[in-house]
């Protein structure tokens, strides 16, 4: 029996939109999952939290007419239990045979493919410049990008391709058009979408140190070179080149107040400096790095606010709960800034954790060197996203 081939359930059970399930868990709930994926699946990708107790027992193991008792003690019987799988095909079926069984028991639809599908929007109060920013998040994949609207325009800052036509509806939503789309590197984690968005009539722009690597379509959209300016509305957004964690990382400043750093900087790490190169290129990128932290992000105003291309379990949101934190801040909190730069590139080299899944694939497609329709973009961008240098936060909050 294939993974995605079940029996039909043989009674009805109640079901859990994935957007309900993210609601419960900001809201502090105690939620109880039972993940119905394969064991490997669930170790390197799962829904997790303070408040979240999961647990993994594989599909199969409820085939059986009588399910084994060594199994069944794994299944907390005392509260209501979420059952998750990769679709929700699985997920339906085992929650049918629980349900039977008198467990409190409900499925989650979509599964880990609908989880994936949340992108939350969020306004960065703490962003003074004009207009106003948001931060979209992505909680299955701990992506973060980010739109500068102002006077009746705006513009988007790393896109998913997953999410085009949302971008699309927010810019309706709030009154604007949206002009500018701006990626801050070949990411190794998901799919961009800057040329589905160039290709429906907003300019697209890719740094030009990007370009060297073997970008096969820089002649179809703008490039940022450092100290370019781009104006959105009454904003100016500049670009700042910060090399490190690829040859080509460009952060941009939004209007004087925040800087995307991309996978420069996060608010609880530092890039790793590995993917591009290699083990073997790893120390001097991360050398790199260090000079682009020193001499072009923490030479900003202290009130600078920086937010970054990800997020992982370590982070702690701002009050707003953006994932944003003050040039200040993280200086204070976070020791590697403060380092020199040979203690700098030993702790980053020293605890990174494994690259993320199907990254050489998903750099091909950014490069354009190879192509990948939607499903496949969706499924090759599926799990974490593993761009920091630590599996463990280096902030001290």
């Amino acid at each position: 029996m294939m993974a995605d081939e079940f029996p039909e359930p043989e009674v009805a059970v109640e079901s859990i939109v994935p957007e309900e399930l993210k609601s419960r868990i900001d809201a502090g709930e105690e939620v109880t999952l039972l993940d119905a994926r394969m064991a490997s699946d669930y170790e390197e990708w799962k829904i997790d939290g303070p408040n979240v107790e999961s647990v993994n027992v594989p599909y199969f193991e409820f085939f059986e007419d009588e399910i084994a008792d060594d199994v069944l003690e794994q299944i907390p019987d005392d509260r209501e239990v979420t059952v998750l799988c990769a679709k929700g095909g699985a997920s339906e079926y085992v929650a049918s045979k629980l349900s039977q069984l008198d467990y409190d028991v409900n499925h989650l639809e979509e599964g880990m493919n609908g989880w994936a599908r949340i992108y939350e929007r969020k306004e960065v109060t703490g962003y003074d410049g004009p207009g106003t920013v948001y931060q979209y998040q992505r909680p299955s994949s701990g992506c973060l990008g980010y739109l500068l609207v102002s006077d009746d325009e705006a513009a988007i800052v790393d896109p998913l391709r997953a999410f085009t036509d949302r971008y699309f509806a927010d810019a309706e939503e709030l009154g604007v058009e949206l002009t500018y789309a701006f990626d801050t590197h070949i990411h190794a984690d998901h799919i961009s979408g800057l040329r589905e968005l160039d290709a429906e009539g907003v300019t697209g722009v890719i740094p030009a140190e990007s370009v060297p690597r073997g970008v096969t379509y820089a002649d179809e959209l703008e490039t940022a070179a450092d100290g370019d300016e781009f104006e959105v509305g009454d904003a100016v957004v500049e670009t700042v080149y910060t090399p490190g964690h690829t040859s080509g990382m460009t952060s941009y400043l939004l209007g004087d107040s925040l800087l995307t750093t991309g996978d420069g900087l996060f608010i609880e790490s530092v890039a790793r400096p590995d993917l591009e190169e290699g083990d073997d290129g790893a120390p001097e990128a991360a050398r790199m790095l260090y000079d682009s932290l020193q001499t072009r992000v923490l030479t900003l105003p202290d009130d600078t606010l920086v937010g970054g291309a990800h997020f992982s379990d370590a982070a702690v949101t701002a009050e707003d709960g953006t994932y944003t934190a003050t040039v200040g801040a993280l200086v204070e909190r976070m020791d590697a800034l403060s380092m020199d730069e040979a203690e700098f590139v030993e702790t980053i080299l020293a605890d990174m954790p494994p690259r993320p899944a199907n990254y050489e694939a998903i750099i091909a497609t950014n490069l354009g060197q190879q192509e990948a329709d939607d499903e496949e973009a969706f499924t090759l961008e599926l799990g974490p996203n593993n761009c920091a240098a630590s599996q463990e936060s280096l902030a001290g909050d």
